[in-house]
């Protein structure tokens, strides 16, 4: 059935692709979640693409293969403008440029960037620039460099490491953390001060019994030809407001692209009930073999009340999740009209908007919020402050726009839980298909049912309880009148 729709799917959206958006008056992707079995649900679209926004609608001139952006904490968007090698600041309505930063002065010194590849903000407003060819941090106030990190030298590090930051995020501590180039022991992480002080979040990789069986037995060139089991790879990385770090990996099982790393390094980050995080479940197959793989997850950005989205440079697609690891829509999709992507880079959230950075269109594609993602955006939020009154007259309307939609029911059967209201918490809960929170309702009912009779019980228990040697008294009587009876 998930092979199916799958194939179903994917030809939609091949048709969806060749047909523009002004011919059609639709939204040009289809967007859809997975239920319980991983069968693709198509639903309304969460998001539809708003506005682009090139380096020429800006007054900047034409973008370059740009690979990163940040939303600095005035609200100004910083675009690393890669093939220019240049920073360019837009104002906070991204219409208008205020800042190109193409030289900077170190030390009174005329400097450049080479392949900017990464931005950050911190809260202070430096802007941390990961000079990706130039092999260095640059961090800047203004356009005067105020610190440079670069050459990073630990006994952690492998002889001849060659330093090339490709992403970047700083805390509120002032800790830096960096995605390096051919680094798999994890995300950098340099002190305040610039100093590298070790690997985060360093995700293992498992071998299974089968294949150190076959590379037993292998022989070395088939060894050599085998894939390498090292840890997987980061690709984009964010910091939520407590200072949790949002990182994305490649996972080549397609299970799990996203962590959420607590201070010591260790992911906290939780799983809903299909234990997936890892964008599109299995494989979506086309005759162009375009859907074919698992997801590609590219960057992360946390967005407010637990959620966050990542983007999937494969297919073009954003997946959203709430803290609890609950899917709470798709959207979006590859192809050369308005509101697609060719080449997905980047990913950052302006309020209600979600905007994407595409390297290859030179441009970032604004998605508005649509009445369905805002009543989802708002249940989450509202469960996620506790308000689970308001929760759950807008889960109900999010019902009236998709009344299959599994979460809708089990954001309502919770709310019914944490309410006391057994009974109807197992009711939705069982239509959303969480046996988990379905098993706590129904043992919290079944207590329930036998605390209320709990009386009527034992009173009954002590008539039986009583009735019994009554009654085998006169079982006996009646055993031995027979058998004197018929011994006379």
């Amino acid at each position: 059935m998930k092979k199916i729709s799958s194939c179903v799917l994917a030809v939609l959206m091949l048709v969806a692709a060749v047909i523009p958006v002004s011919a059609t008056g639709v939204v040009p992707y289809d967007s859809y979640i997975f239920d319980y079995w991983e069968d693709i649900v198509l639903t309304p679209a969460p998001y539809v693409p708003g506005r682009s926004v090139t380096g020429v609608s800006v007054g900047a001139g034409a973008f370059s293969g740009p690979q990163g952006m940040t939303v600095g904490y005035d609200g100004r968007v910083y675009i690393a403008d890669t093939g220019n090698d240049r920073i360019v600041i837009i104002n906070a309505e991204m219409t208008e440029t205020v800042g190109i930063i193409e030289e900077f002065y170190s030390d009174g010194i005329a400097d450049t960037f080479r392949s900017p590849y990464g931005v950050a903000v911190c809260r202070e407003n430096l802007l941390y620039v990961a000079d990706s060819l130039n092999n260095r941090v640059v961090v800047l106030d203004g356009d005067t460099a105020v610190k440079i990190i670069s050459d990073p030298q630990s006994e952690m590090l492998d002889e001849g490491f060659v330093f090339t930051p490709l992403k970047i995020a700083v805390d509120y501590a002032g800790r830096v953390y960096v995605i390096a180039r051919g680094m798999f022991q994890g995300i950098m992480v340099f002190s305040e001060q610039g100093e590298f002080t070790g690997f985060f979040g360093t995700i293992s990789v498992q071998i299974t019994p089968w294949e150190i069986f076959w590379r037993m037995i292998s022989t070395r060139a088939q060894r050599e030809r085998q894939v390498l089991f090292i840890p997987t790879e980061f690709t984009g990385v964010d910091v939520d407001p407590d200072g949790f770090i949002y990182a994305s990996n490649i996972d080549p099982a397609g299970e799990q692209a996203a962590r959420r790393l607590n201070p010591s390094g260790e992911d906290v980050i939780r799983k809903g009930e299909n234990e997936n995080l890892g964008g599109d479940m299995g494989f979506i197959l086309s005759a162009f073999n375009i859907y074919s793989g698992p997801s590609r997850i590219v960057d992360i950005v946390y967005r407010d009340k637990g959620i966050y989205s990542m983007v999937d440079t494969l297919r073009g697609r954003i997946f959203t999740y709430d803290r609890e690891g609950n899917l709470l829509y798709i959207f979006g999709g590859l192809g050369n009209q308005a509101g697609t992507f060719r080449q997905p880079v980047a990913i950052e959230a302006f309020g209600s908007q979600i905007a994407v950075l595409d390297a290859l269109r030179n441009e970032i594609m604004i998605f508005d919020e649509t009445e369905y993602g805002r009543l989802i955006n708002e249940a989450v939020g509202l469960r996620f402050d506790g308000d689970e009154a308001m929760a759950v007259e807008k889960w109900r309307q999010v019902l009236v726009l998709n009344e299959n939609l599994e979460i809708a029911n089990v954001g309502i059967g919770k709310a019914y839980l944490t309410a006391g209201d057994n009974l109807n918490a197992m009711r939705y809960l069982k239509l959303g298909q969480d046996r988990t929170f379905y098993s706590i309702a129904y043992k919290r009912y079944r207590n329930e049912v036998l605390k209320e009779n709990l009386p009527a019980i034992l009173t009954v228990l002590m008539i039986v309880a009583a009735a019994i040697p009554v009654t085998l008294k006169i079982v006996k009587r009646r055993k031995r009148r027979r058998e004197g009876g018929e011994g006379a």
